[in-house]
């Protein structure tokens, strides 16, 4: 079948070892289904797959691919989760130590047909398309994880997203938007604030811009680039959030505003499969359209993996069967 993944590891030049053409179709073991997949949508977990990071090298050739969307053989359409669990495990999914997302033990979704437990494709909405549908799994799940399981925030609430155009980001946005926050949001280009404010947004600013006042929760998917100012934006016993660090892991820490401030500080990673449920009702009943900047066949996925990497994002990156 035809398939984009990572032929080896490529630490220093990940799109080296990016690969169009045919793989083996995959077989359904016991408890899982096929998917023939519609859209599936390019998430930053896909190049560091291409790096070889979460992964062993003998896991090589790797489809990727973290999410989409399809339809099961007797023709229901799917969004798929795409964390995969020990099936003994009870309680939050997210927090079994055993779990794995897709391209990380599993072949992925950048295929005509991907594989998955049972349980781990849900009914697409009827107003949903498959392309918009194709982020909910990761990227608008994160954020959804991020805004109402973590933050604590409140309708009337202000919350900082940092960085204006990414998948999580734009998610944020709307999200955010939709359940009644007031929505404040940095870029670095006057492109990237206009998306934010057209999604939504009730105020931008620059990267690093001084804020009229403090917020309630910051949103951190940036890490090094963006944390000082994370810290100086809250208000005293205010949160960040933080699910990412794509400038760095290691930014400075400020303990003394953190312990004066009573500031909290909140990791979060992807989410549950009741959260995609929930997810997949509100952004249905709130009439919100998951924002996609780029749709490409299958055959031009290396045009949105250098999108990606050079940072010309404006919502989600979605591949579409052809």
């Amino acid at each position: 079948m035809y398939a984009v993944y990572a032929a080896e590891p490529n630490r220093d030049d990940p799109l080296a070892s990016l690969t169009v053409g045919e793989r083996p179709e995959p077989e359904a073991p016991d408890g899982w289904v096929p998917v023939r997949v519609t859209a599936a949508s390019l998430n930053m977990h896909d190049i560091w797959t291409l790096r070889g990071v979460g992964i062993k090298p003998e896991q090589f050739p790797m489809i990727l691919g973290c999410d989409g969307a399809g339809t099961l053989p007797d023709g229901t359409e799917v969004v798929l989760h795409s964390v995969i669990g020990d099936p003994a495990w009870t309680g939050d999914e997210t927090l079994d130590p055993k779990r794995t997302l897709l391209t990380e033990k599993h072949q992925g979704t950048f295929a005509e047909t991907v594989v998955v437990p049972a349980r781990n494709a849900v009914p697409r909405p009827a107003g949903l398309s498959a392309t918009a549908a194709a982020g909910m799994g990761t990227a608008w799940l994160t954020a959804y994880r991020m805004l109402f399981t973590k933050s604590g925030l409140r309708p009337g609430q202000t919350m900082l997203v940092q960085g204006a155009s990414g998948g999580v980001s734009t998610a944020l946005i709307q999200l955010g938007r939709a359940a009644g926050l007031r929505v404040w949001v940095t870029g670095r280009t006057d492109e990237k604030r206009a998306l934010a404010e057209k999604l939504g947004a009730h105020a931008t600013f620059g990267s690093g811009e001084r804020l009229p006042e403090k917020v309630d929760g910051v949103f951190e998917t940036v890490g090094e680039a963006t944390w000082s100012h994370s810290l100086r934006a809250l208000k005293p016993g205010g949160v960040i959030v933080c699910s990412g660090s794509t400038s760095g892991p290691n930014p400075p820490a400020d303990l003394q505003r953190v312990f004066f401030l009573q500031l909290r500080v909140v990791g979060s990673t992807m989410g549950t499969l009741d959260e995609l449920r929930d997810l997949l009702r509100f952004v249905e009943t709130a009439g919100i359209v998951p924002e996609v900047g780029l749709t490409l066949p299958l055959s031009r996925a290396e045009e949105g993996f250098r999108a990606m990497l050079d940072g010309r994002t404006a919502g989600k990156i979605v591949f579409s069967r052809e």
